[in-house]
């Protein structure tokens, strides 16, 4: 442990053994009990008032589906905002799409190459972990618009593991870790066989809603039934996708869905759900989604 966290984390040792996290207004939380006992945590540090020994799979963790996506027209943007500023936002989890193409990665969503590489995510990711290093980020990592070989995507990994030197950023270890495990480094969730890391959508770790053309009057229900089915049998990651590509644009989607699930998640029926799991949205910054859902962990 460095001691740039050992410092963090020691001024949040007056947390509350129990309680979630509050909000107290734009961007700020109370950790643990009100009034003397409380120490405030803003977006950018919100895990800094969850215990290490949490499991991830009993986190609430606000993402965003297609991270990289904001080039290409209404039809093919999913979000609005930079990685990093997406980071500085609460989001914990990144899907990022990666075209191989000579020995690189570059980001893309379908066709449509986003002006980003995968260095570029990569170095938003260390950044943002070096400032905030009680925090974590879980990294799908997926191949798109290129069919090169596992064992060539996985070549073209390990360049960027050892000859960018990014290797000491990730966690490669298989199985899910606690936050203390996964505290400033990006965990793998590798949607390509033999990356390494924990294997994305493996069925006895991860229990998946993803209906991405199911249209936005249909998926409600399906969205708030995963969240439902994690709070009522806790154990694997939960992953729940509140993005749709039916019928309307993603902006035009998430314009509909997710006012829904946020009234859902702030709604007094809610109160008390825990370990709702990743959330990948779209456009979740024009809502107020990841402070909603950052308020659905338990402060240890």
């Amino acid at each position: 442990m460095g001691l740039d966290r050992r410092s963090f984390l020691r001024s949040t040792a007056v947390l509350s053994a129990a309680g979630v996290l509050a909000g107290v207004g734009s961007g700020q939380f109370t950790a643990g009990a009100t009034g003397r006992g409380a120490t405030v945590l803003s977006v950018q540090d919100w895990m800094a008032g969850l215990g290490d020994a949490t499991p991830v799979q009993r986190l609430s963790i606000p993402g965003t589906h297609d991270s990289g996506a904001r080039i290409g027209g209404p039809w093919v943007a999913c979000q609005n905002t930079a990685i990093d500023a997406q980071l500085n936002s609460g989001i914990r989890f990144l899907d990022v799409r990666c075209r191989a193409i000579e020995s690189v990665f570059a980001i893309h969503h379908g066709a449509f190459y986003q002006e980003l590489m995968f260095g570029d995510v990569l170095n938003a990711c260390r950044a943002f972990l070096r400032a905030h290093p009680s925090e974590t980020v879980l990294m799908r990592v997926k191949q798109e618009y290129s069919e090169v070989a596992a064992e060539e995507f996985r070549r073209i990994f390990d360049i960027y593991l050892d000859d960018k030197g990014y290797r000491s950023l990730f966690r490669l270890e298989g199985g899910l870790p606690t936050l203390g495990q996964a505290r400033g480094k990006v965990v793998l969730l590798a949607d390509s066989d033999g990356l390494g890391g924990v294997r994305y959508a493996d069925p006895e770790l991860f229990d998946i809603q993803d209906d991405y053309m199911t249209e936005p009057f249909g998926k409600y229900p399906k969205i708030e039934a995963q969240f439902r089915k994690a709070v009522a049998q806790p154990g694997k990651l939960f992953v729940n996708y509140v993005s749709t590509a039916a019928l309307l644009p993603p902006r035009s989607n998430a314009d509909r869905l997710n006012p829904q699930v946020k009234s859902l998640l702030a709604g007094s029926g809610a109160s008390g759900w825990t370990g709702l799991g990743i959330v990948p949205m779209d456009f979740p910054n024009e809502f107020g989604l990841a402070e909603t859902l950052i308020r659905h962990n338990l402060a240890a």
